[in-house]
């Protein structure tokens, strides 16, 4: 068994082998919390959660870190703007990013350390690499110099002549364009911190870099996020690093966007679709589904329809699991082990939709069981199913989603009444062979969303996709 990665420092898919033998460390870039989070933000971590999911089903002891940036020229930005205090919107950002990641069943991380917390660690790493010839004061602004770190541009592939780098307002004194801020100067109003080179807050390469060396130390294995972020951002975080004299990262791997229209989603472009919004129209399984079912490297095109087409597959998936309860009686075990074919798909560059069509197959097994009235078998299939879908963070038989049912108990118990005193009415007209009224009534309650399957047991109504 040895999972495979595509690496983006590498360009290829290597083995993955762990620097410290049975334990995998990952450090993700987290949310910047100027505003609540869109589900191309929520996907970033669902991907990364999947991925946490199956190093802990092969066994690895997984330390997962996960930062906030709740200092940023957006967050200031946005402060002045709405003349609230920094510190009150990133906080109130900082908790729907984890309404999001709680709505979609993600694992909490080990540790979420917030850059505001880790000032100390910053003012160290800028020391250290001052003196190790890397960086520079200017202005009360402190710079790292590009071209005093050889590898500099290697993760994005790009070349030092031709590097536009960005800069923020206030960024004076620089020696070379192309060199970064690591800490800015204090501005009249703006929050600061107090440091060897003045008063000022910190930029938001460096913060990464410092959190990341204090939680997981010289040397980690995985660091991942966006595709947007391998420039400037992780290109940063390794030059500082590798300055300071860390081994940094050993895999870098990167998630696809949501995009919309071709265009990646995103607050600037107002194109965003807000968690908040989509769990109040679709279910948060059903996002999950649609979010986490794709390959992490392949783009999303936000549609209604493929969230429509994700909704029917799921309940594909939920009707058959219902039916086989129904049948055993009561709760069906997941097994212990998932079926080979799924675990050498997820071991390839976790490879979730080969391993979501294995969940498939073995559904329609079960569901040909079932027709053959072969109990036995159809219980064997859900116990492989509930194991596979528990790696994806799909079975909607585990605790977390209960509570998605128990908010609709009461609405499904009324609803429930009132379905079957109109299925009774069916029957009665089945009874006199009056199939014209049977047929009428089912085919107005499938107009109403609501398919009905006659079953040994008698009529069963399931909401249909919408």
């Amino acid at each position: 068994m040895t999972i495979r990665l595509y690496d983006t420092s590498a360009r290829q898919i290597r083995d993955f082998t762990p620097l410290v033998p049975g334990c995998v460390s990952i450090y993700l870039c987290g949310a910047t919390v100027q505003a609540a989070p869109h589900i191309g933000h929520i996907r970033s971590y669902l991907n990364f959660d999947v991925m946490r999911r199956w190093f802990a089903y092969r066994g690895y002891d997984v330390t997962f870190i996960r930062n906030v940036t709740d200092i940023d020229d957006k967050i200031i930005t946005k402060s002045a703007e709405q003349g609230r205090p920094w510190w009150s919107i990133g906080y109130d950002n900082e908790q729907a990013f984890n309404n999001g990641y709680d709505a979609l069943g993600c694992l909490r991380p080990t540790y979420e350390p917030r850059a505001t917390g880790h000032v100390p660690e910053m003012i160290e790493m800028m020391r250290g690499l001052i003196e190790r010839g890397h960086a520079y004061e200017a202005d009360g602004n402190v710079y790292f110099d590009v071209r005093s770190f050889p590898g500099y541009l290697s993760l994005s592939n790009q070349e030092l002549d031709n590097l536009l780098q960005p800069s923020g307002e206030g960024e004076t004194g620089k020696r070379d364009p192309r060199d970064f801020a690591m800490w800015k100067s204090a501005k009249p109003g703006e929050p600061s911190w107090e440091t060897p080179w003045g008063r000022g807050r910190p930029g938001w390469h460096l913060e990464c870099s410092a959190m990341a060396h204090k939680y997981l130390g010289e040397a980690f294995d995985i660091h991942g996020g966006g595709l947007d972020l391998i420039f400037p951002h992780h290109e940063n975080e390794i030059a500082q690093a590798k300055a300071f004299g860390d081994a940094f990262a050993n895999y870098w791997v990167h998630n696809a966007w949501v995009t919309m229209s071709g265009e990646k989603m995103s607050k600037s472009l107002g194109n965003s679709v807000l968690v908040s919004e989509m769990v109040k129209q679709w279910r948060p399984i059903v996002l999950r589904y649609y979010l986490g079912t794709p390959h992490y490297r392949s783009m999303i095109e936000y549609s209604e329809e493929a969230l429509r087409e994700a909704e029917s597959a799921f309940a594909r998936i939920e009707g058959f699991i219902q039916r086989v309860v129904e049948k055993a009686g009561g709760p069906v075990e997941a097994a212990k082990e998932v079926p080979p074919a799924f675990a050498e798909a997820m071991d390839d560059d976790l490879g979730v939709p080969q391993a979501l069509a294995i969940v498939h197959t073995t559904v329609r097994q079960g569901n040909s069981a079932l027709a053959a009235d072969d109990k036995d078998a159809a219980i064997a299939r859900l116990s492989e199913v509930r194991a596979m879908l528990g790696v994806l963070g799909l079975d909607p038989l585990d605790p977390h989603w209960a509570g998605e049912a128990d908010r609709g108990e009461d609405l499904h118990g009324a609803v429930d009444t009132l379905v079957r005193l109109v299925l009774e009415q069916r029957e009665s007209a089945r009874a006199r062979k009056d199939w014209a009224t049977a047929d009428a009534i089912r085919d107005q309650l499938q107009q109403s969303g609501l398919v009905i399957e006659d079953s040994p047991t008698g009529p069963r109504w399931t909401l249909g996709p919408r």
